[in-house]
């Protein structure tokens, strides 16, 4: 599988930063929509999002350069080398909701309003951008057998058959996952007016479908023996769970 999609005055342009850069683009799109449902300033969720944005995509590849510093430390010129991947969800997430936080709380504005309209975006924008990986032959999972995966279209069973073994196509679990996830968000956001449950209802099933996704992965980013993404995912989860139990007891307790 070629990674490269076309290349320009001998620049290689990567189907990697395409679909993520789709993914951004759509999830933008998505929010003009949802901030509708919701009645919040869409010009000032979009000051939001173009600087969060910037600085997201930073603080995921710092999040992936420190789990992995024993390689980076020797190799400083590929610190910030994202062309064959090396985005970090996780601490793109984190870094895009501290900068959110700081610019409403500048403004005087509900974060969490704010947080709950971009939630779609951001899990639909992951969904897709799963798919980056499957060009770049990454985040796949252990070998299996050809009778397995003969199970999934053609293109899928290609891209996966890597250096003469199949490979659990572990992307493709993701994204599938994360457009269930946006489903259930929307719906959220159209039938509740509880403050923070889109936000934090997607930290929760994010983080649940992440945890079983990453124990079939081969590329996890560790802590010793730790899988971090797993480690992460229990704390999302713990999130969730103690939001819900706060919101059943005392209502909307985030206006």
């Amino acid at each position: 599988m070629n990674p490269v999609a076309f290349t320009i005055l001998g620049l290689s342009i990567r189907w990697y930063g395409i679909i993520i850069a789709c993914g951004m683009l759509i999830g933008i799109i998505i929010a003009n929509f949802t901030s509708k449902i919701k009645d919040i300033n869409y010009d000032e969720l979009f000051n939001i999002i173009l600087i969060a944005l910037p600085l997201a995509i930073i603080g995921a590849r710092l999040y992936y350069d420190i789990f992995n510093f024993s390689y980076y430390k020797s190799n400083l010129s590929e610190i910030f080398n994202t062309r064959q991947g090396g985005l970090a969800i996780h601490g793109g997430v984190i870094t895009g909701l501290i900068v959110a936080y700081l610019y409403t709380y500048y403004k005087k504005l509900n974060f969490w309003k704010y947080a709950d309209v971009a939630a779609p975006s951001i899990i639909l924008a992951q969904g897709i951008g799963r798919w980056g990986n499957f060009f770049n032959q990454e985040a796949h999972g252990g070998p299996v057998s050809a009778a397995f995966i003969s199970h999934f279209p053609s293109f899928i069973q290609k891209g996966m058959y890597i250096d003469g073994i199949y490979y659990h196509p572990t992307f493709l679990y993701e994204s599938i996952w994360d457009i269930l996830v946006f489903i259930v968000l929307f719906i959220l956001l159209k039938n509740t007016k509880k403050t923070g449950i889109a936000i934090f209802t997607y930290i929760g099933l994010y983080s649940l479908g992440r945890f079983f996704i990453e124990g079939l992965r081969t590329d996890s980013l560790m802590l010793g023996p730790v899988r971090v993404a797993q480690l992460v995912s229990l704390f999302g989860i713990g999130i969730w769970i103690v939001f819900l139990l706060i919101l059943r007891k005392k209502g909307d307790f985030l206006k």
